[in-house]
């Protein structure tokens, strides 16, 4: 047996919902479904997921970034923020803790044009290393969601002009290697460490997608021990609703 997790930056629910969402989700039947930048309050969408259990965190801010997961077996336990106070009003992180690992969904903060929000950045990864570190010492961990940032020239279209560019800057490629050194690993360069134009974010912009000139940003991220488990990793690059498309990750049951 095996279970399938879905992550998925919707960049606005309801928008999302008049673009295709429920079809996708019913064609994905995934174990476990993970979104992010919801923009949503609580009140504001009723969503009928029949066999599914619901977790949402919301920003304060209204309109903002917010988490939502979504899975057919109901968690031991279910964690909303990091537990730093600082970092957890934009509602970015859910933890559903199950029997032999942890399930999170994040939406890392954006460092934004001028790299207005770096620094802020930079603080708030050191906290959620911390934060999923802490987690794996007692279990291990599988977080996705949409991270913004390229890892490596291979992760994005035009590397060279994007260099220093929100998601694509020094500091913020070496937080994510920094992960990777701290016992996690990158689940579809686990699978695909040379494929090229696998992307799953592209600018509204310059036909961005129909170019497929994109940023692979989105990720399942997941402690070294679990290597063993992984089946596949996938990019649903087809999937339209979002700038943002839906990310995939198979593994087999203990």
């Amino acid at each position: 047996m095996s279970m399938k997790m879905i992550s998925w930056n919707v960049n606005g629910l309801r928008a999302c919902m008049q673009k295709g969402f429920m079809d996708f989700f019913r064609q994905a039947d995934a174990d476990v479904f993970c979104l992010q930048e919801t923009k949503l309050q609580e009140g504001q969408i009723s969503l009928e997921l029949p066999g599914y259990y619901q977790y949402w965190n919301y920003a304060e801010k209204k309109g903002y970034s917010g988490t939502a997961l979504f899975t057919k077996k109901e968690p031991l336990k279910v964690i909303y923020g990091i537990g730093v106070e600082e970092h957890d009003h934009e509602g970015r992180v859910i933890t559903a803790e199950f029997e032999d690992y942890y399930v999170v969904t994040v939406y890392v903060p954006n460092s934004q044009r001028e790299l207005t929000r770096l620094e802020y950045r930079k603080e708030w990864e050191a906290a959620f290393l911390k934060y999923i570190k802490g987690l794996d010492e007692s279990k291990p961990v599988i977080y996705c969601g949409d991270l913004n940032v390229a890892h490596q020239e291979i992760d994005l279209k035009n590397p060279k002009t994007n260099h220093n560019n929100a998601g694509f800057t020094d500091d913020e490629r070496k937080c994510f290697g920094k992960v990777l050194e701290s016992g996690f690993v990158d689940s579809f360069r686990y699978f695909y460490p040379e494929v090229k134009e696998a992307y799953s974010w592209w600018s509204y912009m310059f036909q961005a997608r129909a170019k497929n000139a994109g940023w692979r940003i989105d990720y399942f991220v997941v402690s070294e021990r679990l290597k063993e488990r992984l089946v596949d990793a996938k990019i649903h690059a087809d999937i339209q609703g979002s700038d943002h498309c839906p990310v995939e990750l198979e593994l087999k049951e203990a």
